[in-house]
């Protein structure tokens, strides 16, 4: 029995305090990021789930996710499927082709079936959200695309093996692909299908 409560105390957690208030103020950082992509914004919402990195992940997941979106993540377990049906009514997925949204944290491996859309219908495609370790430092990038004036640049620490071959097989499919989205704490940097994204070393 306490076993069961403990699950039961877990699944009720790591909600907004204010629904409303945080999810309109989390939307706004997200659109902002998307608006201009490679720029750093903080989500200020104290919450946290199971089987998600940490405050952003579980910000954009309540922000983003209702019972008409099914989530994949990497971290699954029964904690995590309990936290978003109970918080956003949305299924937990296990196969990542099915999902519209899919969480990853840092050293997870980018999964290779997410949804990407079709001519008809780009905007059906996943959204993948990645956990990394921090912005500032680690690897280099060079970003051009819709929102950025000339080129943008980025330094990610953290990021998965597999996502620069990731991203550059994603931009080849453009109008299709996946949007992605960098949190690390609290800090949020959004990576639409629309952005160059490559490796520079000026």
């Amino acid at each position: 029995m306490l076993h069961d409560n403990s699950f039961m105390q877990a699944s009720l957690d790591g909600g907004f305090g204010q629904p409303v208030f945080e999810a309109q103020e989390s939307f706004r950082r997200l659109l902002d990021a998307m608006a201009r992509p490679g720029s750093i914004h903080q989500v200020t919402a104290d919450v946290m789930a199971p089987g998600l990195a940490g405050p952003a992940q579980a910000a954009l997941a309540l922000t983003l996710c209702d019972a008409d979106t099914p989530v994949w993540c990497a971290a699954a377990s029964p904690a995590h499927s309990a936290w978003l049906a109970f918080h956003t009514g949305a299924p937990l997925t296990a196969a990542p082709e099915q999902a519209a949204f899919a969480f990853i944290g840092v050293g997870d491996a980018v999964p290779d079936d997410l949804s990407l859309g079709t001519q008809d219908y780009p905007d059906r495609s996943a959204t993948l959200v990645i956990e990394v370790q921090s912005f500032g430092e680690g690897e280099r990038f060079r970003l051009i695309g819709p929102g950025i004036d000339g080129a943008g640049d980025l330094a990610v620490d953290g990021l998965p093996k597999s996502f620069v071959a990731f991203r550059a097989a994603n931009s080849a499919l453009f109008p299709r692909g996946v949007d992605v989205v960098l949190t690390a704490g609290r800090d949020i940097v959004a990576l639409p299908r629309s952005t160059t994204f490559v490796h520079w070393e000026g």
